[in-house]
């Protein structure tokens, strides 16, 4: 069946159901100048009522590699508490631009760390919704702000990148304890270190961590190791793991998320309505560093490093900004503690490259670290250890000349956080899994084609002394399926293409479903219900 055919097919089935937002005669047979602007199928920010009061963070237009910088000073009128604190990012861009990524930092601090749409020739609009609330202490005092979305504006790009952010404040207690403090590391001649306030009882520091820069390490699940006779390289293949130490200590690992911008995968037409999820709203790796709070706590500066394994030795392309978020011990000055475990096993990582017709590489790789330490605080003696087991299996085909390349892969990423002392045993054990199955092919007509499917799920347990007290469920998927003209002029490409997502969340909390689909750059459903 051709593309175009599946095209019509799809529109068919989307529009004779009844649930579409496009009448069929409103389909283009290719896409032209303009299409819809950018939407996610991820469920908007809960706002609650009541008071609320807004501070503008930047106003900037962003046309080379020139940071944005200003100042922003504390909201007045709804308290230094809130209930909720909603950051949003308005932007415009119009002509023709890459994708771009960028980030924003309030006195040092980053909150948000995205990646910019590709727009049309008439111009696009879209929007970024995110919860800061986190980032309360940070937002109490009058800071300096420094935003970036590093751009290239010439007589071919021409896409400047016009943004307003915001924040909204909203009166009143948090549903949950926000950290007292959000501190970031300190630069110093032997590393950065991070110094803690000497009653912090719980710890957590969080990585945005993305492989970019337009290098290999941009696709750095496709790399392969010597003798395979394909583009991107590396020592030991396309394994990445995201390592945090404490004064050299293994203190955390994580599978990175395979994020996917905006041209990814050499075919921009499949992004034009739906990205990739995370791509606007990157969300950072968490790690649970509390074992180390009874070292951490001694009121002396302690060395923490972030490592990206399997980076080539010497090679850019990865960012790993960290802020670290501390809770404190409001009925006692120091706090006194010892780390009793701290257990890496071996990295696994086998990858195996079978030569032929059909190149391919198995990639098999996986790590596990235990950490467990304890911390005398005002309410008894409390244990806290966290299992962390990441993996990373993947089936990377292509042919000579990588006229056809193709990956199906999986990253799971398990953690449990378990505390036990000064009360019932508690536990939260997260299991992430990542999923990216696709193929790139160019035909004798010089015609690309991208197929790809994406999936982001999650699911979240705890318990109480045993029993489980709350739950839930992620399922975040897109697919997409689209084909232009190489090397024409973009007018004459005849790009087709179709997309959809559906993100799916349930638990005892409650449920949320949107399903969303797109066909030559319009939207074809959008489609909400539990």
């Amino acid at each position: 069946m051709s593309m175009l055919a599946s095209v019509v097919l799809l529109v068919g089935a989307l529009l004779g159901s009844g649930t579409g937002t496009a009448r069929a005669a409103d389909v283009p047979a290719e896409f032209g100048t303009d299409w819809h602007d950018p939407v996610t199928a991820a469920p908007p920010v809960a706002r609650p009522h009541g008071k609320s009061c807004q501070v503008t963070l930047a106003d900037a237009q962003f046309r080379d590699f020139t940071p944005y910088r200003g100042a922003y000073t504390p909201p007045t009128g709804c308290g230094d508490r809130w209930s909720k604190v909603v950051l949003r990012l308005d932007g415009t861009v119009k002509g023709r631009q890459y994708d771009r990524l960028g980030y924003l930092h309030v006195g040092g601090v980053e909150i948000l760390r995205t990646s910019t749409p590709e727009p049309s020739p008439d111009g696009i609009a879209w929007h970024v919704e995110k919860d800061v609330t986190r980032y309360s202490d940070t937002f109490r005092g009058r800071r300096d702000v420094e935003m970036l979305i590093g751009n290239v504006v010439d007589d071919t790009y021409t896409g400047v990148i016009d943004v307003h952010v915001t924040l909204t404040f909203y009166a009143g207690r948090p549903a949950e304890r926000t950290p007292d403090r959000v501190l970031t590391l300190a630069d110093t001649p032997d590393g950065t270190t991070l110094t803690t306030p000497r009653n912090s009882e719980r710890i957590v520091a969080e990585v945005y961590a993305t492989g970019s820069g337009g290098g290999c390490e941009e696709f750095w699940y496709l790399t392969v190791a010597d003798p395979a006779s394909y583009s991107c390289k590396a020592d030991h293949g396309p394994y990445r793991e995201v390592q945090i130490k404490v004064d050299g200590r293994p203190a955390g690992i994580a599978a990175p998320y395979p994020n996917v911008w905006t041209g990814g995968w050499s075919d921009p037409f499949l992004w034009y309505v739906i990205p990739a999820p995370g791509a606007f709203d990157v969300r950072p790796i968490e790690y649970d560093l509390t074992p180390f709070a009874g070292l951490l706590d001694d009121g002396r500066p302690h060395r923490v490093e972030v490592s990206v394994v399997g980076v080539p030795s010497g090679q850019a392309g990865w960012s790993a900004p960290v802020n670290v978020l501390v809770w404190q011990d409001a009925h006692r000055d120091h706090l006194t503690g010892g780390l009793t475990e701290d257990k890496a096993g071996d990295i696994v990582n086998s990858s195996v490259y079978t030569p032929g017709s059909e190149n391919r590489v198995d990639t098999r790789a996986g790590h596990r670290l235990t950490v467990s330490g304890y911390l005398d605080t005002s309410h008894g003696r409390v244990t806290t250890t966290v299992t962390r087991t990441v993996a990373n299996t993947s089936v990377h085909r292509w042919t000579d000349g990588e006229n056809t390349d193709g990956l199906d892969a999986t990253w799971t990423d398990d953690q449990t956080v378990a505390t036990t002392g000064a009360g019932p045993a508690r536990s939260t054990r997260t299991l992430r899994t990542y999923t990216m199955n696709g193929a790139t092919t160019i035909g004798s007509d010089s015609r690309l084609r991208t197929e790809l499917t994406l999936g982001d799920r999650a699911s979240v347990s705890e318990r109480r002394d045993g029993r489980r007290t709350a739950w839930s469920r992620l399922d975040d998927t897109y697919r997409g399926d689209a084909s232009y003209l190489l090397d024409a002029p973009r007018d004459q490409r005849h790009a087709v293409g179709t997309s959809s997502e559906r993100y799916r969340s349930y638990g005892s909390a409650g449920c949320y479903d949107h399903s969303l689909a797109t066909a030559q750059g319009v939207l074809t459903q959008d489609r909400s219900g539990c």
